[in-house]
């Protein structure tokens, strides 16, 4: 059979495989592909979140593109994020001592624990981690606790997750962030969902007094190339000398298979399509 993503009216992506669990959790239709070229699928509303063959890329560069340039991320926050691929990447920093996790949908944890070992693998047993069942916007409203970095790992901005988008979230975001804080979040693509990159462009450039873009390519993500933005109190990543990045990633021995500090620059370099509407 084939599992079809039905995120948008007029353009779809297919991959062949087997349906082997399916069910309506109190938020969203999860249904779990056993495909043939990528591995297992998670399905969230008829959108393809991550499969077990591409999913590094992603949760790599939502990661290490804002831990890296932390001087001692200790506290980190991750929005969403429920299949443990970010929270995976996050734990390899011996740093961390501290790492929330806010996940609205309980089964979707669950059903990762199940069918996405490969991608969330040990994660949610590390001691340093607290895994909370709430809404994020909620949370960001209601807790004291400051971070170094906070990851916003949501779906598109429909239903639940729309207010994960909007400039009261993003305004609270600063205030639970450190002096040296960044934060970063994926936009969608950056030709299919233009109004939704440009649009939250516009209202972190208003928050934050650093901005930037880096661009990443997933080969299960319709829409060719993807937005991440990040927000910084502090840092400017133009003024980060990328030889020294380099030394740190190194002396730090964390293992990736796409990041690395030279590609962290070259993500944030834009083709003349997006740098002209920013």
């Amino acid at each position: 059979m084939w599992c079809t993503e039905t995120l948008y009216p007029d353009i779809k992506i297919s991959l062949r495989g087997k349906l082997i669990h399916k069910e309506k959790t109190p938020y969203q239709n999860l249904k779990i592909y056993k495909t043939e070229r990528f591995g297992n699928l998670l399905l969230l509303d008829g959108a393809i979140q991550t499969t077990e063959k591409d999913e590094f890329i992603y949760h790599e560069m939502l990661t290490h593109t804002v831990m890296l340039l932390h001087s001692n991320p200790q506290s980190v926050l991750i929005i969403g994020g429920g299949d443990g691929g970010i929270l995976k990447e996050v734990l390899k920093y011996k740093i961390v001592k501290k790492a929330y996790l806010v996940e609205i949908d309980e089964r979707v944890i669950e059903v990762s624990k199940k069918y996405l070992k490969n991608i969330c693998q040990k994660a949610f047993q590390d001691k340093r981690v607290k895994i909370i069942i709430e809404d994020g916007a909620k949370f960001i409203k209601e807790t004291s606790e400051k971070f170094d970095i906070i990851i916003v790992d949501s779906p598109d901005p429909v239903g639940v997750a729309k207010v994960l988008f909007s400039p009261k979230f993003y305004k609270e975001i600063f205030t639970r962030l450190t002096e040296e804080g960044l934060m970063i979040r994926h936009t969608g693509s950056t030709i299919l969902q233009e109004d939704e990159w440009i649009k939250n462009w516009k209202i972190l450039s208003r928050i934050f007094p650093h901005l930037w873009l880096h661009l990443i390519a997933t080969p299960t993500y319709i829409g060719g190339f993807f937005s991440l933005i990040v927000g910084s109190k502090k840092i400017d990543i133009f003024k980060i000398d990328i030889d020294k990045l380099e030394k740190k990633f190194k002396k730090m021995g964390i293992k990736t298979k796409y990041y690395n500090p030279y590609l962290h620059l070259a993500s944030s370099i834009l083709p003349e399509y997006v740098r002209r509407k920013l």
